[in-house]
């Protein structure tokens, strides 16, 4: 394929653990110009004159224009957007899965960054940060009031520059600066273990430029440790996206060959394709077919997904073609829902947008766009119940979200209710020693929905949800 189709993920701060993510067709520049409405282009030379004359005090020329393209674009959906220098930049390191910083996974908590868990070998884990720290100062800045976002730039930054951070450990009731010098980090998409005898567990964290290669080792690593696997469970929970033909791929490794793995459809030509689970839709120009050291195995291993609210885009697009095909059984929560196509448009030699073209189908022809993967299996995420889960934003949330297509998502008022009550019940969560807290680790011997899936594939009883439902969707009103 000349194009190259990519996600790439943004996670919300907090609890709020909805997933912005972005299809991406990377293209050229179109030369075709549209007719410009006469009228409206004077007013918005009227206003900028006006601005010019009137304005308290000086404005640069540059930034009006410039603000006036992103107010523009972002006024359109949540994933058009202008990118200045600055921020291509950043988009295009969001897929390689490597950044210069200190290595830290954050969220934010009641205003301050709360640390999720540092990165094995970074900077970070080397100056002995710890899962739950709360970072209050970068350098001289309080990060009260900062957005994540801005949050992140301060602590990214050049290569073997320092970066002093304030934490403050509740558990051991103190407050200390930490130096750091930043550096490249290569962050690690794909875990993976035997869990029992006979059943493994792959999680994928992202879908990156390394995830294919790394899922290969991963899956090989397993299958040496235990050449007779009799289930294995896919973990996207909170996966937000990455490369598409990354998801293809994964996709491609447990169907069989050439079947759809997930369609686009738009107003351009190039919006309208088909991708298949074939080498030619997933192989890297020069580098032959990553998936030939698979075991075959793999192909009819009893497979169940789990999915929750985070698990966005990439993600959808593997649990959808896995539901679809009837290759496994999804199982969790509703999914984000992020089924748009972005597509890249070059303004400059490092400036330029991102612009909604086109929506994304599973094989069976459904829109996931503000819809998401509905499970076959709803779980809650603990054993006493889906306590957090409501925190989490997704698509249909976001205001002026893109429509499916296919009708509109129902609005719910009870669900602002039970988001309040789920962040009371947080706020108490938080107090308790790591112990005792009802969240654990995905993976984990206490990791309530990996216990359900292991059941799933064993035949035995599941203890499904009695109170997920599927947010269903209702026509839109004339």
């Amino acid at each position: 394929m000349g194009q190259k189709l990519k996600i790439v993920g943004w996670i919300s701060a907090g609890a709020l653990a909805g997933a912005l993510t972005t299809v991406s067709l990377q293209t050229v520049a179109r030369g075709a110009m549209t007719p410009l409405p006469l009228e409206e282009i004077q007013q918005l030379s009227a206003v900028f004159g006006l601005i010019k004359t009137d304005y308290v005090e000086p404005v640069d020329d540059k930034k009006l224009i410039t603000d006036a393209i992103s107010g523009m674009v972002s006024s359109l959906d949540p994933h058009s957007q202008y990118f200045d220098k600055k921020s291509f930049k950043e988009f295009r390191e969001g897929t390689t899965g490597r950044f210069v910083g200190v290595g830290i996974e954050i969220t934010q908590e009641d205003g301050l960054i709360r640390v999720v868990s540092p990165i094995e070998g970074s900077p970070a884990f080397r100056a002995g940060l710890k899962t739950n720290d709360l970072i209050t100062k970068i350098d001289d800045t309080a990060v009260k009031g900062l957005s994540l976002s801005d949050a992140v730039k301060r602590m990214r930054g050049e290569p073997n520059t320092q970066v002093t951070l304030t934490i403050l450990r509740r558990d051991e009731s103190r407050s200390f600066p930490v130096t750091i010098t930043r550096e490249e980090i290569k962050t690690q998409s794909v875990k993976g273990k035997i869990v029992e005898p006979g059943y493994a567990w792959i999680r994928l964290s992202q879908f990156q430029e390394r995830t294919v290669d790394d899922f290969v080792r991963k899956v090989e690593e397993v299958y040496k440790q235990d050449p007779n696997l009799k289930g294995l469970v896919l973990d996207l929970r909170n996966d937000p996206g990455g490369l598409l033909d990354a998801a293809v791929a994964i996709s491609a490794a447990f169907l069989p060959e050439d079947v759809t793995v997930v369609s686009t459809n738009g107003q351009l030509a190039e919006s309208k394709a088909t991708f298949k689970a074939s080498p030619e839709f997933y192989a890297r120009r020069g580098q032959g077919d990553p998936l030939k050291r698979l075991p075959a195995a793999l192909k009819k291993v009893p497979l169940v997904v789990l999915v929750n609210e985070g698990s966005a885009s990439a993600s959808e697009i593997v649990a959808g073609a896995l539901q679809d095909h009837k290759r496994a059984t999804v199982m969790g929560s509703q999914t984000f829902g992020k089924g748009s196509v972005q597509t890249v448009r070059p303004l400059g030699p490092d400036t330029g947008i991102k612009l909604t073209t086109a929506r994304y189908y599973t094989p069976s022809g459904k829109s996931i766009q503000a819809k998401g993967i509905v499970p076959d299996v709803m779980l809650d995420e603990t054993a006493e119940g889906d306590l957090f889960a409501s925190l989490r934003m997704r698509e249909a949330d976001l205001e002026k979200h893109l429509s499916s297509g296919q009708g509109e998502e129902a609005q719910n008022p009870a669900r602002e209710k039970a988001r309040e009550e789920a962040r009371k019940r947080l706020e108490e969560e938080a107090k308790k020693p790591l112990a005792e807290r009802k969240l654990p680790e995905f993976g984990t011997d206490k990791d309530f929905q990996l216990a359900q899936a292991l059941n799933q594939l064993k035949g035995r009883t599941v203890v499904a949800s009695k109170t997920l439902t599927e947010r269903k969707e209702e026509p839109k009103e004339n």
